[in-house]
């Protein structure tokens, strides 16, 4: 039986997190090839502080160990880039090498499902980068569906697809 040390808990960032969740976001999203070094959008995904004033950045920790993290944004907030009324959006999941197959973002995504079906929300919203195999595989094993209507492409030109589950009977 695993002692409670080795558990992993998912709670919500405190600010003693912030460093160490855009840390590995930046690890997982520019060292495994997902965002170009030198784009903008580095300087987004490290800076958590900002992001948790406007959105909810959720962590799976297992003592001290950050083993990922994801940021939930409601519909109208600074961080919803797709979310419109009545779903919840989720970006910047990341979970750490070491933490792979663990069940860590599925563990995450069901605190998401969690608290959109708490809040109300018809359905919770993604969007995921061509390079995302593996999350993609679990979106796709989590019953998300891709909304082809609504994919994207960021500023130079990289196609992003939306994904979408919905958490309200009958949807």
């Amino acid at each position: 039986m695993a002692s409670e040390a080795n558990e992993v808990q998912i709670r919500d960032a405190e600010a003693a997190d912030f460093a160490a969740v855009g840390d590995l976001t930046v690890e997982v999203y520019v060292g495994e090839g997902h965002v170009d070094p030198e784009s903008p959008y580095v300087a987004e995904l490290a800076d958590t502080a900002t992001r948790a004033a406007s959105a909810e950045i959720l962590v799976a920790v297992r003592g001290d160990e950050l083993l990922g993290s994801l940021t939930m944004a409601r519909p109208g907030t600074a961080f919803a880039d797709i979310a419109r009324p009545g779903e919840l959006e989720f970006r910047m999941l990341a979970v750490s090498k070491r933490a792979r197959g663990l069940g860590i973002g599925r563990a995450l995504l069901e605190r998401v499902v969690d608290t959109a079906r708490a809040e109300g929300f018809d359905a919770v919203v993604l969007t995921t980068m061509p390079t995302m195999q593996d999350a993609r595989r679990m979106y796709d094993r989590f019953g998300f569906a891709h909304v082809p209507e609504r994919d994207w492409s960021t500023g130079s030109g990289l196609p992003l697809t939306v994904m979408r589950l919905a958490t309200a009977p009958g949807e």
